[in-house]
């Protein structure tokens, strides 16, 4: 694994870049969508309730950026990223493929991995971490970080498709008296 320095160098620069990602859409920052866009995006990708996942978004970027940027809690910070990026892959760039230049999820997964090696191998030098005894999380580390994650991301996914489907129902019209509209029957 790389040494202390290098590992503060990737937590800089990766985390630093998920806060920014983070703040895009919680803040509109650095040319972002804001809440109202992301709301938006998670009502397309039926993630509802819309405000309540665009929040967990947001703040699962903004927040686990600065935490692993911080190397503070590298495992959980790793997970909560992980489970953003897992998320953007099932919803968004599975369909598209691996590779980036056609929206796939190449981007995604070597993030997925960079968190986890650091919550597996430890922040390095000048990080929470470190400053409290923990200089390396070892394989149960990187084991938490992606089960979290993944489990994170399923529980967001589901959460949202029913939450989505609950919305269809309700505002679904009924055909007449007594009917319902095909569209409410088939579900």
């Amino acid at each position: 694994m790389i040494d202390g320095t290098g590992k503060l160098f990737v937590r800089l620069v990766v985390g630093g870049l998920f806060v920014a990602h983070g703040l895009q859409k919680l803040r509109g920052s650095f040319g972002g969508p804001g809440l109202g866009g992301t709301e938006q995006m998670m009502v397309s990708l039926d993630m509802e309730p819309a405000p309540i996942q665009a929040r967990a978004a947001a703040l699962s970027e903004t927040l686990g950026g600065a935490a692993l940027a911080a190397g503070a809690a590298t495992p959980l910070a790793s997970a909560a990223l992980t489970a953003s990026m897992v998320t953007a892959i099932r919803k968004v760039h599975w369909k598209n493929g691996i590779w980036n230049s056609s929206g796939g999820f190449e981007f995604n997964a070597v993030l997925i991995a960079v968190v986890t090696a650091l919550a597996t191998d430890g922040p390095g030098i000048f990080s929470v971490d470190a400053a409290f005894g923990k200089k390396r999380w070892g394989i149960l580390g990187g084991l938490f970080a992606l089960g979290a994650g993944v489990t994170g991301s399923v529980a967001a996914i589901e959460f949202g498709r029913r939450a989505a489907e609950a919305k269809r129902r309700r505002t679904s019209p009924v055909d007449g008296p007594g009917e319902v509209s095909a569209a409410r029957a088939d579900t």
